[in-house]
């Protein structure tokens, strides 16, 4: 199916939990080849679930009968079902025409609104609204940082202009889509070096929020990650958000979701940024449980990217995330302070 196809780096282990789910959404994606039996099916067989010993993974069905393998009868892997032909009509009408409506995509599929609309969630993991909506911002993104004129990359993803734009972007994007092209030229950024029971902490922000905060960091690392920004020892105006980011660190509790933040990344790693946000506190979170968080449950390697993109500590709290064992995992500034954040948060 579409999301899975386009998902990189998935394992065979990945495909397995897949298999053990029987999760449709990985449909199309790949074939289950048990070699006990001699048959291949979809990841979603209704089928008993065969010894992991006896199989392996095929792209497709070509690649499975080379191998000397037969569909199986009760979940047809060597065919499309309707459902997924549909899905994939709407698809493609949507990268060709843009948005469309819960009426047209049923007239173009056959479906009711309703049917359809849980059809294409289940399947993709976004609704048809907000998979256009991401789709038009990817390729915003894409075009900006090619070198495209702003006012062109609006209109070629669709967009009727810069307003339009910025209203549908608002609270994600933080820096504006000019600052995309230019690195964040001409933005200025006030800076400070903050003791807290952690160890010294750099708390860094423009006039529109918090845009970084690092452990163990200073000028220097701050000068690596916005190298065209204007760097001011932060005054008197940032005093008050500054002292709610140390308060964020010594007592964690909701009232850091209040504390503005100015953050910039593709449309990927905004979604996990947000989805991080919404963890809890006191809870935890593996990278595959974010990922299917996302609607993208095989894109546990693409969240740990998005993890290690972000500029923001404890407050986009990347420490609520744990190996799928249940240890720590990594983290960017040691794994004692992520356990203490854990443990001041009661995870």
């Amino acid at each position: 199916m579409f999301h899975v196809k386009h998902l990189e780096n998935i394992t065979d282990e990945d495909r397995w939990q897949a298999v053990l789910a029987k999760d449709r959404r990985f449909d199309g994606a790949f074939v289950t080849g048990v070699h006990s039996t001699g048959i291949y099916c979809r990841p979603s067989c209704p089928a008993r679930v065969p010894l992991r010993k006896n199989v392996r993974f095929y792209p497709g069905p070509d690649e499975a009968a080379t191998a000397g393998l037969r569909p199986c009868k009760r979940c047809s892997p060597n065919t499309q079902s309707a459902e997924e032909a549909c899905v994939l009509a709407a698809i493609a009408a949507i990268r060709d025409q843009g948005a469309m409506t819960l009426d047209q995509l049923a007239e173009l599929t056959g479906y009711t609104a309703t049917h359809f609309q849980r059809l294409f969630k289940r399947t993709v993991g976004l609704s048809p609204a907000a998979f256009a909506r991401a789709l038009r911002e990817r390729r915003v993104h894409e075009a900006l940082t090619s070198g495209q004129r702003v006012t062109d990359a609006l209109a070629m993803a669709g967009y009727t202009g810069p307003e339009q734009f910025y209203a549908e972007t608002k609270g994600r994007l933080g820096m504006r889509a000019s600052d995309w092209t230019r690195g964040g030229a001409g933005r200025v950024i006030h800076w400070a070096v903050l003791a807290t029971s952690l160890g010294d902490m750099l708390v860094a922000a423009t006039e529109a929020g918090v845009c970084c905060i690092a452990f163990g960091e200073g000028e220097a690392e701050l000068r690596a990650r916005f190298p065209k920004a204007e760097l001011e020892p932060a005054g008197d105006a940032f005093r008050a958000l500054f002292a709610d980011v140390v308060q964020a660190v010594e007592q964690p509790g909701p009232g850091s979701a209040a504390i503005p933040l100015d953050i910039h990344g593709t449309a990927f790693q905004q979604r996990v940024w947000e989805e991080l946000r919404r963890i809890p506190h006191g809870e935890t979170r593996s990278y595959g449980e974010l990922a299917a968080a996302l609607g993208s449950p095989k894109a546990s390697r693409a969240v740990g990217g998005a993890n290690g993109a972000n500029h923001i500590a404890v407050l986009i709290p990347c420490h609520r995330v744990i190996a799928a064992d249940g240890t720590l995992g990594g983290y960017a500034y040691g794994l004692a302070i992520k356990a203490e954040l854990l443990r001041r948060e009661g995870a």
